[in-house]
């Protein structure tokens, strides 16, 4: 490498470019030094570059201490300048950092999920998150690890009917696993079961049936808190009872949690304002079952 001071020296008898002393200049800078050195081209191609060169270096000091979109101190939010080399040549192109990339799968989630008043903490539900030092959960997740690698393969799987204490954390672990696939761009839906019956009820003509068939037909769907919400014949036989027909006719993945047994679930479907009738509720439960596995979770209450 000639030195950068003999050159600034002879330029006129070299007859040097400005772009060319600018190049050698900076190189003077070890870092820059390094990051021209790893692209693996000569100095005469690279020089007629600098200017891309200092951007994408600089750049890519950027987002060494960047925390986020908010403090992006690139030319392009999210993104960072990098050259890339095809056939000899060299080409420059934006690529987006971590932060932008999980904005847009935020995004894609928006796409794919459909979420009805889960809480925050629901909705963000991560699986590199789950507490897994109570052992009470080993179960639990034995069985979600199971679900996730048969269902991406392709197989016929069963969904889970998940009872428990309140706050032992049923709905964020069952969520975790949906956003995990949903992540892969399947279709899911989260919906706290008694709100979203209110806003069912509420709604009427296109409103309705747009709620209505997406968690209907959605690849993974999640009722939360079901049991709490307050049975009416409607409630049980005109929005339950087809919605899980028809997810067990057409073999998609549903998934409960609820304070209650599935015994306590079944009398619970059985009284309704109007009058007590347990072959309905009978009848639905014995649908419940067929598509789910029946698990307890009895652990900590995380709410406290």
């Amino acid at each position: 490498m000639i030195k950068a001071e003999e050159i600034i020296n002879e330029k006129k008898s070299k007859n040097l470019t400005d772009l060319e002393i600018e190049y050698f200049k900076a190189n003077k800078n070890p870092e820059f030094k390094k990051f021209t050195d790893s692209i693996n081209l000569n100095d005469k191609i690279l020089m007629k570059y600098t200017s891309s060169l200092m951007q994408c270096f600089n750049e890519k000091e950027n987002c060494k201490n960047c925390k986020g979109l908010e403090n992006c101190k690139n030319e392009v939010n999210g993104c960072f300048y990098k050259p890339i080399i095809v056939d000899g040549n060299i080409n420059f192109e934006h690529k987006t950092c971590k932060y932008k990339n999980k904005m847009l799968h935020d995004i894609e989630y928006v796409k794919n999920g459909y979420l009805f008043e889960v809480s925050k903490e629901v909705r963000n539900a991560k699986m590199k998150d789950i507490y897994t030092d109570d052992k009470n959960r080993n179960e639990l997740i034995k069985w979600i690890i199971k679900f996730i690698k048969n269902y991406k393969s392709g197989k016929q799987c069963k969904g889970l009917y998940l009872s428990g204490n309140f706050g032992s954390g049923k709905s964020y672990l069952v969520s975790a696993m949906i956003n995990e696939l949903v992540k892969d761009g399947y279709k899911g839906a989260l919906i706290y079961y008694p709100e979203f019956l209110r806003s069912l009820k509420a709604s009427f003509g296109k409103d309705f049936d747009e709620q209505f068939n997406y968690v209907k037909k959605s690849d993974l769907l999640l009722i939360d808190d079901i049991g709490a919400e307050n049975i009416s014949a409607w409630s049980r036989d005109e929005i339950l009872g087809p919605i899980i027909q028809y997810r067990m006719d057409e073999k998609l993945p549903t998934f409960f949690t609820s304070n209650l047994s599935i015994e306590e679930l079944e009398v619970h479907l059985s009284e309704s304002k109007d009058k007590i009738d347990k072959i309905k509720a009978k009848r639905i439960i014995e649908r419940i079952k067929f598509i789910t596995d029946d698990l307890k979770l009895i652990s900590n209450n995380n709410r406290k």
